[in-house]
């Protein structure tokens, strides 16, 4: 039998989502109004105007003696020094926080340079950390995009998991008529939807059960990530939400194969049936490969209405990468592993002993017999293409060469030294004769 100590209160994880400056204080003005629950919202602004208007009900004006309340500028370094200046605060409000969210909109100064801050604040304090980002639009020129590709390798550091949308993809899902705030909007509900795809599987009382530890296995320090939303209706809305959602524009082109922890939301009417999550599945796993850590959640949600929707949250495309680029850390996982002991096989075993060196005494060789080739030493035949050619018995002997005397190599060798002088003698002759024209040589001739 178990006993529960009821002394102890047993609370769900505590999720905190912080919206850094403008564009991460409208992103969590947007997931309040959609009535995102189960978590706590933290604005953090240098703008006092923008921090007022505001619907987080934790507000942290930041940076009050360098900026007086007017903001940073859009320079990233102001908006670090301000979080910095407050960082004892931001800790206070970050307390016991399981999972933070850190959004924020890249480019500008408060939240490029004041998300990594209050990354590295909530991880220093053992929260598992989630940046969920923009990039710019191109439209917004090449020194914003310049400054949030800075922000966003800064905030990289401190983040298990980094989920960065980019804003010029958008406009290939929205309508060209779509108005200039609206788009906006739609930014907004990326990064509702991303946060929400993940909360709600730890926060909501779904028919699966997934717990934080889960979340944690597929989140925590894995890097880069890539998220992707499919939505469909009618009769095939399980197959056709799920490629929408591996397909998407927001995955800018790249494959979620290949990553190591892969996180699904699937979000239904009650109407929802075991084989369309089970279609749904296989189509994200299948893409993925087998060698993925999945983990799913199921959120019934009657506003729906027919429509389906799933989010798929790929990550740890990184630690995959670094182990390909970097073969040396295969070898030393590999060394680092247990080594099975070496089996003793049964039967008889070899004995080594030591021997002291003996002297082995060395004949005189009979040098002679190399003269002849080995096989007619042996008395055997030489082998060609198969066939054996046998020595015959009957071979005539070769005459032996004589060996030539001193004094007859010591006459040949004057005589071929007096021909040389000789030809050396000749070779003027022949040179003036061919410097005479033809018809004179043949005169002479």
């Amino acid at each position: 039998m178990i006993e529960l100590d009821r002394s102890v209160e047993h609370h769900g994880a505590k999720i905190k989502i912080v919206g850094v400056g403008g564009g991460g204080g409208n992103a969590v003005n947007s997931m309040i109004e959609r009535g995102l629950e189960g978590c706590e919202f933290i604005a953090v602004n240098t703008d006092m105007q923008s921090l007022t208007n505001n619907l987080s009900s934790v507000k942290v004006h930041v940076g009050k003696m360098l900026t007086r309340g007017l903001g940073a500028g859009a320079d990233p370094e102001v908006g670090s020094k301000a979080v910095d200046e407050d960082r004892e605060e931001i800790s206070q409000v970050l307390s016991g926080a399981d999972m933070v969210f850190v959004t924020a909109g890249m480019g500008g100064g408060t939240g490029t340079g004041g998300a990594p801050v209050v990354a590295e604040i909530a991880r220093n304090q053992g929260a598992l950390v989630v940046g969920i980002v923009t990039r710019p639009f191109d439209w917004e020129g090449s020194r914003r995009k310049a400054q949030s590709e800075i922000g966003i390798t800064e905030l990289k550091k401190h983040v298990d998991t980094l989920i960065v949308v980019p804003n010029q993809k958008l406009l290939s899902i929205i309508d060209k008529r779509t108005g200039f705030k609206e788009a906006f909007h739609k930014v907004d509900d990326v990064l509702y939807n991303a946060t929400r795809g993940i909360a709600q599987i730890i926060t909501g009382h779904g028919i699966v059960n997934v717990d934080f530890a889960d979340v944690r296995t597929v989140m925590q320090d894995m890097g880069d990530a890539l998220m992707g939303t499919g939505m469909a209706g009618g009769e095939f809305r399980a197959t056709e939400a799920a490629q929408n959602a591996i397909s998407s524009p927001l995955l800018e082109g790249i494959s979620i194969a290949g990553s190591q922890g892969v996180l699904i939301n699937i979000t239904a009417s009650s109407e929802l049936t075991m084989m369309e999550v089970d279609e749904s599945v296989k189509i994200v796993h299948e893409a993925v490969g087998a060698e993925a850590n999945i983990i799913f959640g199921v959120v019934l949600d009657d506003s729906l209405g027919d429509n389906m929707m799933v989010t798929v949250i790929a990550t740890g495309f990184n630690k995959a990468r670094e182990v390909r680029e970097n073969p040396q850390q295969q070898v030393a996982l590999h060394a680092q592993a247990p080594q099975p002991e070496p089996q003793q096989q049964a039967g008889r075993q070899l004995r080594i002993e030591p021997v002291e060196p003996q002297q082995v005494p060395i004949g005189q060789r009979d040098l002679e017999k190399y003269n002849e080739p080995a096989y007619m030493r042996r008395g055997t035949g030489i082998n060609r293409g198969g066939y054996d050619i046998r020595k015959r018995d009957d071979a005539t002997p070769k005459p032996e060469v004589e060996q030539k005397t001193a004094e007859e190599k010591l006459a040949e060798q004057q005589q071929a030294e007096q021909k040389q002088a000789e030809q050396q003698q000749e070779q003027p002759k022949r040179q003036a004769a061919a410097d005479k024209p033809a018809f004179l040589r043949r005169i002479m001739d």
